[in-house]
């Protein structure tokens, strides 16, 4: 069986036992502050990838300070998602941080690009993107930067009534959540310009990535 190709963006989460079996009917109040920044980190978020476009068709090169910056907020978002509505996985709450968290149970990281396509910055974003767009649009439905839409939040609402009514999440639901979860993450970060690597139409379930990214300490995020 042949070994799918590894991605420069690795996502992982671990399902964080035991969990409550309510408290995840209140999640949604007690990210209010983490939403109100993500907010203001997506802005600034979209302003620099802007920013980035141009350095990107002029140099080749994506500036440092700010994939680190950017690579933070998808971090923060995706550890704040896997808390609420996006996963469910955790009750740990979540830090402010654009840090990596080596014990949170939701990890992201992305390996820093060298040289950049200056013609593929043209068209990924938008042309070469669509089709992803259209499947995350599925996995979302209409929720911004904190999933809780689509398919994913009428998953992860199926692992809160499971967890109410049997105390155990189902595991074949966290392992699609987390897939599904990937998928959106490999997909934002091409078209941010993050990396030049197509994200591969394939959902690669479970808590980890299916094989090891191969990328050296030295270009990697976190």
């Amino acid at each position: 069986m042949a070994v799918p190709e590894p991605s420069p963006v690795r996502v992982e989460a671990r399902l964080d036992l035991p969990l409550s079996r309510w408290l995840w009917l209140v999640k949604w109040i007690l990210v209010i502050p983490h939403w109100i920044v993500l907010c203001v980190l997506w802005v600034v978020f979209l302003l620099l990838t802007v920013v980035v476009f141009f350095a990107v068709l002029f140099t080749g090169r994506y500036p440092r300070g700010i994939f680190d910056f950017n690579v933070g907020v998808l971090r923060w978002s995706w550890r704040v998602s896997y808390y609420a509505y996006g996963g469910l996985g955790t009750d740990r709450y979540p830090p402010f941080s654009l840090r990596e968290e080596p014990d949170y149970p939701a990890r992201l990281s992305i390996a820093y690009p060298g040289e950049l396509s200056r013609g593929l910055v043209l068209v990924k974003w938008w042309l070469l993107a669509l089709p992803h767009y259209l499947v995350a649009g599925i996995f979302l439905g209409g929720s911004r930067d904190v999933w809780g839409g689509g398919l994913i939040g009428l998953l992860a609402l199926y692992a809160g009534v499971a967890l109410a009514a049997t105390a155990r999440y189902p595991a074949g639901i966290f392992d699609l959540l987390v897939g599904l979860n990937r998928w959106v993450l490999r997909v934002v970060a091409y078209a941010a310009l993050m990396t030049d690597v197509y994200p591969p139409f394939r959902l690669d379930q479970g808590a980890t990535e299916p094989a090891p990214s191969g990328v050296g300490a030295e270009g990697e995020v976190g």
